[in-house]
């Protein structure tokens, strides 16, 4: 059986996936939110601006890799200023 091979990276990216899912958690029990509208055409709350941002990031990476020739660590950049953007005014 081939099992997957966790680098230092990969344990890192999905340990902080976890982080901030365990942590949205504790902050929306210590202070449930409400839905707000931003510049995303939909009211959105933490957990669907979270989603929303992660999802856009990922798109967001892959196509800076897949049409550009820049580093991973400026698309890794790129994509936590829009995950960032979307949790903040999105």
């Amino acid at each position: 059986m081939d099992w997957m091979a966790w680098t230092l990276p990969t344990a890192a990216f999905f340990g902080s996936i976890a982080l901030v899912l365990v942590s949205m958690t504790v902050w929306e029990l210590r202070s449930p939110c409400v839905e707000r509208k931003g510049f995303l055409p939909i009211s959105t709350t933490r957990g669907d601006r979270l989603f929303i941002g992660l999802l856009g990031s990922a798109y967001f990476h892959l196509l800076v890799v897949g049409v550009t020739d820049w580093s991973t660590w400026i698309a890794s950049v790129l994509s936590l200023v829009w995950l960032f953007a979307v949790m903040r005014w999105g």
